[in-house]
């Protein structure tokens, strides 16, 4: 397909979802819709969204939803993520661009079905229970099994509360897709991923699990099919934190989501550790670290880095995952495998760390976690292992030795590049961090996003530009030491990668101004290395006019226009066929 009508069509649905089409799904509404793409299917909440924004009353922002039809109909508790509710047959991902380009919102999201990553059970007889040993529980049992006012909230389909392995170990919980206190288990897979993390143990029955002496909340996000919404996740992290659980566990690939990680974020503020699984595709996920929660893939009884287990730049650990032992629904055991059970093996570690030193904060736990891991990948973080293969022994010793009292954060500053410095392509980003007590880890962000994370000198990154847009990003390198103090240091940078490209902006009318009925006159400042041929005028995505003579003015009739928020942008185009794009002005008649 021709790229400018390509262009036109994506901006045409920009225009389509703030014609006021009728008809609001209910807020309990369960509707699910996919999306056909190059990519597997992804399944959304019907007529929903996810919306943080930057300032407490974006009224500009209200305006134009009002004038698309949506409405704010709830917010996820402990965060600023508001639900929004679109009218029926909206274009959810076009509001979602649309929003995104918004200088007032952080970010918008779709409200995404989540797949947990799981594996079908195989071997329900096989009696081993490989993963304990090999991450040396046995040795952490010495010291602690958990303690019972650390509670691990399993955030799944919800748990069996008739198990025997389980019965003893439940505190109350709640159900998110039915609002309501019945958190019983309606697959099956929740009362595994619980029995992992913490199944009653050394009881002459069943199995042994990691912190067999901590509590379990169940916290139900699924339908009976066991597929979770994010906005259900959310909520159920935020609850959890709210009744005291320390140790939250999502065995669901979202660590890229936007509103899990405000509600991970409001979880660790309240001293507590999320786990997540990566996922069971085998792919590389390119997404940047969340630091509010752990993302583990899963190995297998050798010690590698199981086939199926997604890797990636957002990977912190790694834990048995394959042929794991556990609880079933209705009271039996079974074996299964996948990242579904290398992440609450983890959580289980965490809240032997909690218990063992119930002093520490919960960055310090992550890091207590990251450094007694097994280091069996490339010497450092990598993205196949991330620190390493946990290690409950070892992190329950660094755990009680962890000094606490430590509350000097380390220094640290950006050598290169310098502030304001204009950069293209690759550059090296490098940093100096020290610390009384030493530097554990330096990690680069850019514009919030983490990209990547070493943890010895020199601490130097590669940083290809071309990821990102031109113009002005922010680059932050934050330092961490063993006590979990963290210091960050920021400077900005001008990215300029496009060559020969026109570069054009409106500046009248400008955004946000009432424009009168009539022929409103558009008026640009459009600029080429070499000369503007052409400049086209596009309204609500369709192309309303055309200049070809210096200044480039053009004009449009808004006569017949509905009353409202309108779309004005304009393309400017070189003799070559290069071709720039002006920011999206909004007006109102």
């Amino acid at each position: 397909m021709n790229m400018r009508i390509k262009k036109v069509l994506t901006t045409l649905l920009l225009a389509f979802l703030i014609m006021g089409l009728r008809g609001i799904i209910p807020a309990t509404s369960h509707a699910q819709v996919e999306i056909e793409t190059s990519q597997p299917k992804s399944r959304f909440v019907a007529g929903r969204l996810l919306v943080k924004y930057r300032s407490q009353q974006p009224d500009r922002v209200n305006g134009l939803m009002r004038a698309g039809g949506a409405r704010e109909v709830n917010k996820v508790s402990g965060t600023e993520v508001h639900v929004v509710e679109l009218p029926a047959s909206s274009d959810e991902q076009a509001f979602v661009k649309a929003l995104q380009q918004e200088p007032d919102v952080e970010f918008a999201e779709l409200d995404r079905i989540i797949t947990p990553a799981e594996m079908v059970p195989n071997d329900p007889n096989y009696s081993g229970q490989w993963h304990l040993p090999m991450i040396q529980s046995p040795a952490a049992w010495s010291i602690t099994s958990g303690a019972p006012n650390v509670t691990i909230a399993i955030l799944d389909t919800g748990v069996d509360p008739t198990h025997p392995d389980l019965v003893s170990k439940l505190v109350p919980g709640w159900n998110f897709y039915d609002n309501n206190s019945d958190s019983s288990d309606v697959n099956g897979h929740g009362t595994a991923v619980a029995g992992a993390a913490a199944a009653s143990s050394n009881n002459g029955l069943g199995v042994a699990s990691v912190a067999w002496g901590c509590n379990i909340m169940p916290i139900r996000i699924s339908d009976p099919n066991g597929d979770g919404t994010l906005s259900a996740m959310a909520s159920g992290l935020t609850w959890a934190a709210d009744h005291g659980a320390r140790v939250a566990n999502i065995s669901y690939q979202v660590s890229d989501s936007l509103t899990v990680k405000s509600a991970a974020q409001y979880f660790q503020s309240k001293g507590g550790v999320v786990t997540i699984s990566s996922g069971n595709d085998g792919s590389f996920d390119s997404t940047a670290d969340n630091p509010y929660v752990l993302t583990v893939g899963a190995t297998y009884t050798d010690d590698t880095v199981a086939a199926w287990s997604t890797k990636g730049n957002n990977l912190d650990l790694a834990a048995p995952g394959s042929l794991i032992q556990t609880t079933n629904l209705g009271g039996g055991y079974g074996t299964w495998s996948g990242t579904s059970f290398s992440a609450p093996i983890v959580a289980g570690v965490a809240a032997l760390v909690m218990s063992a030193n119930p002093n520490l904060s919960a960055s310090q736990v992550q890091t207590v976690l990251k450094q007694s891991a097994d280091d069996l990948g490339t010497a450092g973080w990598d993205t196949s292992y991330g620190s390493g293969r946990v290690n409950a022994a070892r992190a329950v010793d660094l755990a009680i030795t962890t000094n606490t009292s430590d509350t000097t954060p380390p220094t640290v500053s950006i050598t290169s590049p310098a502030n304001g410095q204009v950069i293209t392509n690759t550059v090296n980003v490098q940093a100096t961090a020290a610390d009384d007590s030493g530097v554990t880890s330096v990690t680069l962000s850019i514009d919030q996003n983490a990209i990547g994370t070493v943890t010895a000198a020199p601490y130097s990154f590669s940083w290809d530009t071309t990821t990102v847009s031109d113009g002005v990003h922010v680059v932050t390198v934050t330092a961490a030491d063993a006590a979990g103090n963290t210091a960050s240091a920021s400077l900005n940078v001008t990215i300029r990668n496009a060559v020969g490209m026109p570069v054009i902006n409106i500046v009248s009318p400008r955004d946000g101004d009432v424009v009168p009925t009539g022929n409103v006159s558009i008026d640009v400042v459009a600029t080429d290395d070499v000369a503007v041929s052409r400049v086209d005028l596009y309204v609500d995505g369709v192309l309303e006019a055309t200049s070809k003579r210096a200044p480039f003015g053009t004009k449009w009739s808004s006569r017949k226009a509905t009353a409202g928020a309108h779309f004005l942008q304009c393309k400017a185009y070189d003799r070559d066929g290069n071709v720039g794009t002006s920011p999206v002005v909004t007006v109102y008649k």
